[in-house]
Formats: C-alpha cells, sequence, structure tokens
C-alpha cells in the first residue's frame, strides 16, 4: 500500500448549525452499531447511512428472492438507536429476535420481514425504515446508502503471489488473501438521495469503525456519496477498528487501515482520527499517516477494557465529544 507525500486535502471553514449538533454515520453491521450508541450520548440529531451490500444470511437470503435491499445492517441501526425506555427495549428484542427451526424460517430475524414488509406495503424503503424507527422510538433516522442492492467485489493477492477476483460481501470477509482494492457492481449505483442530503447537511460525519472493506470503503465508492463528502462543510472524523479483522484486514497495523483508505478515497479530506492506545502496534507510524492523509489524531481509550476488540459507548461517546468540541472550540476562538 503506498502513501504519497503530498499534504492532506484541505480542511474547508467550519459553520456549526443551529440547534442540536448534526451527525451523519457512515457503515454497517456492528462497528456502525457501536458508533450509533455511542452518538446518542452526544447529540439527538443521528442520521445512520448504511451499506447495502450484505448478501449473506437472513438478509442475503430475502434479497435474492425478493430482489429487496439487505435488511439486515438496517435493522442493525435501528435497535441501536432504540429509545431507552421498557417499549424501545422490547420492541428492540423483538426485531432482533432470529428464529431457530427445521424449516424455512430459520435463521430470519423477525426485524428483517418486517422491514421487508412495510417496503412492499408502502413501496418506499426510506418511508417503511422510519415506520420502523417510529416503533422503536429511534434516537435518530436510519437510511440505506444506496437505491438498489450492491455486490462488494475485491482484488486480492494471496500469499503466493496470486491476484484474484473475490465476489460477495459475505466472501470477501472471510477471505484468506490480503484485500487490495475494492469495487462495487454496479459501479455507479444511486444513492439515496435522503442520505447525500444528510452528509451535505450535517455538522459532522463519523466513518468507522467497523468491516474496513465491506462496511467503511464501500461508501467511497458510490459517486453521489464520494461527492457530498468532498463537498460538505461538516468535518470527518475517522474511527480506527481496536483489531485488525480475520480475514478482510488481517496483519494490518492501524496505520494500515490508515494508508488503505487513502489508496482507495485519494483525495478524501479526513479531519481526525480517532485510535485507541492500546490498538496502535507504531504510534510514530500513525501519526506519521495521520499528518500526511488527515488533520489530528486523536488518542482515546475506547474499548471495552476487557480485551476484547469492541468499543464502549460511553468511552467512545467521551471521544466523539472531544472531537466535536475541540472544533467547536476553534469557531468560537475566531469568533471572539
Amino acid at each position: 500500500m503506498s502513501l504519497p507525500g503530498s499534504t492532506p486535502p484541505t480542511s474547508r471553514p467550519f459553520a456549526r448549525r443551529p440547534g442540536a449538533l448534526k451527525v451523519a454515520a457512515l457503515g454497517g453491521g456492528h462497528g456502525l452499531a457501536a458508533t450509533l450508541r455511542a452518538l446518542r450520548h452526544v447529540t439527538s440529531d443521528v442520521t445512520a447511512v448504511v451499506t447495502v451490500a450484505d448478501d449473506g444470511g437472513s438478509s442475503g437470503r430475502l434479497r435474492q428472492e425478493l430482489g429487496v435491499l439487505p435488511p439486515g445492517d438496517l435493522r442493525m441501526a435501528l435497535t441501536a438507536l432504540c429509545d431507552d425506555s421498557d417499549w424501545g427495549y422490547t420492541w428492540r428484542d423483538v426485531l432482533q429476535h432470529r428464529f431457530r427451526s427445521e424449516g424455512p424460517l430459520d435463521g430470519h430475524a423477525l426485524g428483517n420481514l418486517l422491514i421487508v414488509t412495510l417496503w412492499e406495503l408502502l413501496g418506499n424503503e426510506v418511508a417503511g425504515l422510519d415506520w420502523v424507527g417510529r416503533l422503536l422510538g429511534a434516537q435518530g433516522r436510519v437510511l440505506p446508502m444506496a437505491a438498489v442492492p450492491l455486490e462488494i467485489q475485491a482484488e486480492v493477492k494471496h500469499a503466493s503471489g496470486q491476484q484474484a477476483l473475490v465476489r460477495g460481501q459475505s466472501r470477501v470477509a472471510v477471505t484468506s488473501g490480503q484485500v487490495q482494492r475494492v469495487r462495487l457492481v454496479p459501479q455507479e449505483p444511486p444513492a439515496c438521495a435522503e442520505a447525500v442530503a444528510s452528509i451535505r447537511q450535517a455538522d459532522f460525519v463519523v466513518l468507522g469503525p467497523g468491516s474496513w472493506f465491506t462496511s467503511v470503503m464501500p461508501h467511497l465508492l458510490v459517486p453521489e456519496i464520494a461527492e457530498a463528502l468532498h463537498q460538505t462543510r461538516a468535518r470527518i472524523v475517522l474511527t480506527l477498528n481496536l483489531s485488525a479483522q480475520r480475514g478482510e484486514t488481517e496483519g494490518y497495523s492501524a496505520a494500515d487501515h490508515l494508508r488503505s483508505l487513502h489508496d482507495n478515497a485519494p483525495d478524501l479530506r479526513v479531519d481526525t482520527v480517532i485510535a485507541d492506545p492500546t490498538a496502535i502496534e507504531e504510534l510514530d507510524d500513525l501519526r506519521s499517516c495521520t499528518a500526511r492523509t488527515a488533520g489530528r489524531l486523536l488518542l482515546r481509550q475506547v474499548g471495552l477494557g476487557d480485551g476484547s476488540p469492541y468499543h464502549d459507548p460511553l468511552r467512545l461517546a467521551a471521544a466523539y465529544r472531544d472531537a466535536f468540541e475541540g472544533f467547536l472550540g476553534d469557531v468560537g476562538e475566531r469568533s471572539e
């Protein structure tokens, strides 16, 4: 993975909009859910923009049978934003319930079926997700990244030196080789208009954590999403993973994650990189990468503290608060 010695893209002037901070969180799966559980402690105006390339499990089966967007990651994001009440927790558990049987329902999450049902009744994916959000009392909104289901293809280099093309998110996630680059099929999918608007209107955009090539990187490959990320006046905050992911980023250091992001999106402006010091192998290397590709490195302990590679919602919330207030403070100082 290469890293040019050029200076990072120039940051645009920051202008906070009135009211609660508007934050758009981009990702998918468990990583995005962790981000949302943290952000709800920071602001009441959160929009999740979710990848729609899942082709495995319940989501993959519904996608193949009905031709719909894969609902699983959308469901997880919605449940992460559920209301802090018996009502919210009960409906969260209902949506997360997964059937176990000897028949065709085996493995299906009830929430996936409910979401697809609303899509069929309403004929509108965004409206269907909004209805589920109302059921949960969700503290935020969940939107699909694209208006059509996507396929992820990865260029993979094996230990033997042989190159291969791996198709499908579920296969890329467990590939035995090193992912060099990913692309989407179709290559220029239509973005969800509301998702594009949320990025343009945000005060902050949060990328990561999550499966690097199948949850984080795909957003940068949808032309309208990429354009919005380049044009928004929002500050972009990148949250690094707490460990490499077996298969997808096996052997990657924290700096390698940042280098791969730059290789796939060299023009992306990143204002802050959040990293847990306990997950950094070579701090100087990460500092160097951050200086070349981003604005600043914010070192904060954000893991659970039990040795597992999972983020603690309250610690991550504190890190986001520090990241956001740093820029808000700068604005205040310039206006005095």
